[in-house]
């Protein structure tokens, strides 16, 4: 064989099997990634509704309003209001402990994955003692 020369063609039973296969596989690909980002959003619906849960527990244990704890979940974090729940557990006594519980039904709105799947909920929980 000769420097320059071209390679041997392909038996012609082979020919167009690399197109057929990338044919089959792109699909689940393209499932898997979309799969990936809907797990990455709901993880990052995770941390804000732990950062939610932080922020309800403080502004009780500073404040003693109740009322302004939801105001202050709704507030950290960027959830929608509409799917967040918050409970507030325990004493406003100086020195007592208060535990708020925050609940969010994160959307899954990736295409393909998310009419799949459906609403996840979260939940978050943060306790503080009463200043």
């Amino acid at each position: 064989m000769s420097v320059g020369a071209n390679p041997p063609a392909p038996p012609a039973g082979n020919r167009g099997q690399g197109t057929v296969e990338l044919a089959l596989l792109l699909p689940v690909v393209l499932v898997l990634a979309l799969a990936v980002v809907q797990v990455g959003l709901v993880v990052h619906a995770q941390l804000q509704t732990t950062h939610a849960a932080r922020e309800a527990a403080r502004v009780v244990a500073v404040t003693g309003d109740l009322g302004a704890a939801r105001e202050a979940a709704a507030r950290a974090a960027s959830l929608d209001p509409a799917r967040l729940d918050v409970e507030v557990d325990g004493a406003i006594v100086r020195g007592g402990i208060v535990t708020v519980t925050v609940r969010y039904r994160a959307p899954t709105d990736v295409v393909l994955v998310g009419a799949a799947t459906g609403d996840v909920g979260l939940v978050a929980r943060a306790t503080m003692i009463v200043e």
